[in-house]
């Protein structure tokens, strides 16, 4: 118990500068606002800002659930395509060289470019917002595990092999194991970058959603409401990150033990 409250504390002063630092920024952003006494339709202050939040509170609520889904079914099914792309790459050369090209080269087409596609595709529904996030995800946890996977102790490797041990055992006893650490650093980007995905989605046709909450604020020059929506795609991109964030620490307690 002492050991966890120490580490708690010390967490807590780390996070102190940052805090501060944040305080400052709306302090001066309030300031500036009110001294200059800004049009709200240009830019809110920090109060303009918390009472669109609050004054829209239930149909921003409706609008985060309907991105929370679509957010959260995409970024599953991107790991668990991640997941199967990357140990299939690891176990298959052919398949490698075949499709990790390919996978390098997908990043290079605009997100925004292919979103109108999935609609014309697709339709209005949540089928294709679920499929921008599945392209946002997919590429850091596949290339996250890759690399981990292929990162292993030789020594280990040639002695498993001599020992007669199936590329499946090499895969679960020596390669799994390692390729961890990567493969959450893989997750947390991807948490960061699912949200986003799903409110391109939305930008480009939707009836709810964020995105929609987003275009509709803007169109009607409610600023504050627009800001008020940032904060609230904010937040849930830091829920998903912290989430991912306390999954690794329960799945690798040595590596923090170590960090601490």
């Amino acid at each position: 118990m002492p050991f966890k409250s120490g580490r708690f504390q010390k967490k807590w002063r780390d996070s102190i500068p940052t805090i501060v630092f944040l305080v400052i920024c709306l302090a001066l952003w309030q300031i500036i606002v009110s001294y200059f006494k800004l049009p709200l339709w240009l830019i809110p202050s920090p109060i303009d800002v918390l009472k669109a939040f609050w004054n829209t509170r239930e149909l921003l609520w409706a609008h985060t659930l309907t991105t929370l889904l679509e957010t959260t079914a995409g970024f599953v099914l991107a790991i668990a395509l991640g997941l199967a792309a990357g140990v299939a790459m690891v176990l298959s050369p052919l398949i490698k060289r075949l499709f990790y090209p390919l996978l390098i080269v997908s990043q290079t087409v605009p997100l925004i470019a292919v979103a109108p596609l999935l609609i014309l595709w697709l339709g209005y529904g949540l089928l294709p917002k679920i499929v921008t996030v599945v392209l946002v995800c997919f590429f850091p946890i596949a290339v996250s595990l890759i690399e981990g996977l292929e990162v292993s102790d030789d020594d280990l490797l040639n002695l498993l092999k001599s020992m007669g041990a199936t590329r499946w055992q090499i895969l679960y006893m020596i390669r799994w194991p390692n390729a961890l650490p990567s493969f959450f650093a893989g997750l947390k980007i991807a948490a960061t970058y699912s949200v986003m995905g799903a409110v391109i989605g939305e930008w480009l046709g939707a009836s709810s959603g964020l995105g929609v909450y987003l275009t509709r604020s803007s169109h009607s020059f409610r600023t504050d409401q627009v800001f008020a929506a940032i904060v609230a795609i904010t937040i849930l991109s830091l829920f998903y990150f912290v989430l991912i964030a306390g999954i690794r620490r329960l799945a690798l307690p040595w590596l923090h033990t170590k960090e601490d």
